[in-house]
């Protein structure tokens, strides 16, 4: 890579009960760019997204980030930095309102001066959600919600946001609003997108690079020429 990465992992094993699900994972992202993590189901990709944020510890291996070893470090403390994450199947607050799910995710900002120029610029790239503040996050489709979880986490201020599965129940009128919107987003901001995901049409909207993994290890990394190549990347999302 010619920039400088914002996070570089390396090594990385983890796991749940007796075995390692994660067999020595490296990878590098910088600012300004969006990296995929595609694959079929079981290989390890949920894996790799919560032992970056930290929700499961690390058994061995490094994670610079931004010069700093967060290997050891909470997954509250990786947010105070600047990683956010959206999990899988979004886990909004469906009994709370829209704006207090987005209230929830500058909670742990790392600047409070600026939360209310962030606010203004999330509801900036989804308006609809001011329109909808008082409405409660559980009456949205699914793919309003996965859009909500996605503003709660840039509400955070992150430099890093770890995307897992994003158009799992969406529909894809939303799914193509969402990559649209993650383009944009490195485009206007100083950030970087780490995204797991299966969706062929997203991938190639979105990806510069894409890794793709196989029981626990990266089996292949793809470049953008290889990621439009759909013949290419069907194969590689079957392996």
């Amino acid at each position: 890579m010619t920039v400088a990465a914002l996070l570089t992992a390396k090594a990385l094993r983890a796991g749940y009960g007796a075995g390692d699900v994660l067999q020595g994972i490296d990878i590098e992202i910088a600012t300004g760019e969006i990296v995929a993590v595609l694959g079929r189901n079981g290989v390890g990709k949920s894996t790799l997204m919560k032992s970056l944020i930290g929700i499961l510890p690390l058994r061995s291996g490094a994670i610079d980030y931004g010069g700093r070893n967060l290997a050891k470090e909470s997954a509250d403390s990786r947010a105070r930095q600047g990683i956010g994450y959206v999990p899988q199947g979004r886990e909004i607050f469906p009994h709370m309102t829209v704006e207090e799910n987005l209230r929830m995710g500058r909670l742990i900002r790392r600047d409070r001066d600026k939360a209310e120029a962030v606010r203004a610029d999330v509801y900036g790239y989804f308006p609809f959600l001011s329109e909808r503040g008082a409405q409660r996050a559980g009456t949205l489709s699914g793919g309003q919600q996965e859009m909500l979880a996605i503003a709660r986490a840039l509400n955070g201020d992150p430099a890093l946001l770890l995307l897992d599965e994003p158009s799992d129940g969406v529909q894809p009128s939303i799914v193509q609003e969402i990559g649209d919107f993650l383009v944009k987003l490195v485009a206007e901001r100083a950030i970087a997108v780490l995204i797991v995901e299966q969706n062929i049409d997203l991938i190639q909207s979105v990806a510069g690079r894409a890794f793709v993994m196989d029981k626990g290890r990266f089996v292949a990394e793809l470049d953008r020429a290889k990621i439009q190549d759909t013949q290419t990347l069907s194969h590689h999302l079957s392996i």
